[in-house]
């Protein structure tokens, strides 16, 4: 199952995120989401466990818990909808 983890640390690496979650289960993998253009992370990333039930038991225990002075947000990855990047597109957006 992959997981979404949000509302983390900009210091939180892989490894820290990684042990949380193992706590709960074995990982899969795990990654951070990185700026392109800075290489900065954006506060967010996704964690994989092939068990639905230790996934389950990790998304119950950390969500809304303090992770490294943050409250996570955690829960269940939504597939990733093509061509949904934001912006305009050339498009007519009213300001009203």
């Amino acid at each position: 199952m992959k997981i979404y983890v949000g509302n983390m640390s900009f210091d939180t690496s892989e490894n820290d995120l990684r042990k949380a979650f193992e706590a709960h289960g074995q990982v899969d993998s795990v990654s951070i989401i990185t700026d392109r253009e800075t290489g900065r992370p954006k506060g967010f990333g996704f964690v994989e466990m092939s068990s639905d039930s230790e996934a389950r038991t990790a998304m119950e225990n950390l969500n809304e818990k303090d992770f490294m002075g943050r409250m996570l947000k955690v829960n269940e990855a939504r597939p990733r909808v093509e061509g949904s990047r934001g912006g305009l597109r050339g498009g007519y957006r009213s300001s009203f």
